[in-house]
């Protein structure tokens, strides 16, 4: 929970600077940026439920489970959280710079960052669990849940790139 919050008020620091600092000129850049963040993201996003999936196989206390932990551990807090912190500060400036925060598109968007968002939590959960060795998900269950980023990052492109509604 303490981490929780301390990404909540780095991601709203980073909100405020943008607001605060970045003008109508750097708009290109602000996207480009967001492109960036989302990429490193969604890889990470990716990446780290195959971990788990591997991880699962490994006996607890092994060498090839501890350095599962490290790479976890390192992925999620090096990669994955300053992506997301980097995806919801430039998005939500652009949302508000180019778009007034109106689209139906837009919304249905925000949406499913936030679960996609809600999903970033639980793998979080779930590196803590690994690093304790009180795992009790089966690789399957890894394996469906590396689906869901995929199936959200989808929607998510269309809305963007399609704006049906």
């Amino acid at each position: 929970m303490k981490r929780a919050m301390i990404a909540l008020m780095v991601t709203g620091l980073a909100i405020v600077a943008l607001f605060a600092f970045v003008g109508d000129e750097y708009y290109l850049w602000v996207k480009a940026g967001h492109v960036i963040a989302v990429i490193a993201w969604m890889a990470g996003m990716l990446y780290l439920p195959r971990l788990f999936v591997y991880h699962c196989d490994a006996a607890p206390g092994s060498v090839q489970s501890e350095t599962f932990k490290v790479m976890e551990r390192r992925l999620y807090r090096a990669i994955i959280n300053p992506a997301m912190i980097a995806t919801w500060a430039f998005g939500l400036w652009l949302a508000w710079q180019g778009f007034a925060f109106s689209g139906g598109w837009l919304h249905a968007k925000l949406a499913a960052v936030l679960v996609l968002s809600g999903v970033h939590g639980y793998l979080g959960g779930a590196v803590r669990r690994f690093a304790e060795d009180r795992n009790t998900k089966p690789a399957r269950h890894w394996r469906m849940v590396n689906e869901v980023p995929t199936l959200l990052m989808i929607v998510i492109v269309i809305l963007v790139i399609v704006k049906p509604f």
